[in-house]
């Protein structure tokens, strides 16, 4: 079994998604997971602590409505993230992690360091935002 170090960092010099980068990836993402989810749960918990929804004051209502909204939005964009999270691991067990699902090329380690779920290569992350903009013109 492989070990790597708290301050390890994958190197180019390494063969690409070895076991050592495997292991950090998978690291990374239970890392940002489990933060993810303790955020999630505190936010929850205060939002239901601080109810202004009962205050007489038609502002503080509407204001209490739209902070509610903003911090619901904000939740339900990590739990997108959360399982797009889930997916990178079992990408990782699957031996899928770190190969564009367009090409099949490797994506990158300075792209995974920087946004550990991507899917896609910088190429094929562009062509499809092209694509996607081209639609949104029609």
């Amino acid at each position: 079994m492989v070990k790597i170090s708290k301050n390890y960092i994958p190197k180019e010099t390494e063969k690409y998604m070895c076991e050592k980068h495997k292991l950090f990836f998978k690291n990374k993402l239970s890392d940002w997971k489990k933060d993810l989810i303790r955020s999630n749960n505190e936010a929850l918990y205060n939002s239901s602590m601080d109810d202004n929804s009962t205050s007489a004051d038609i502002v503080d209502q509407a204001s209490s409505y739209t902070e509610k909204n903003v911090e619901m939005r904000a939740i339900n964009r990590q739990i997108k993230l959360i399982s797009k999270i889930e997916e990178a691991l079992k990408r990782l067990k699957d031996g899928t992690y770190g190969f564009c699902e367009d090409t099949g090329e490797p994506i990158g380690l300075k792209r995974l360091m920087a946004r550990p779920v991507a899917t896609l290569s910088i190429a094929a992350q562009e062509k499809h935002e092209k694509e996607e903009k081209v639609y949104a013109d029609d």
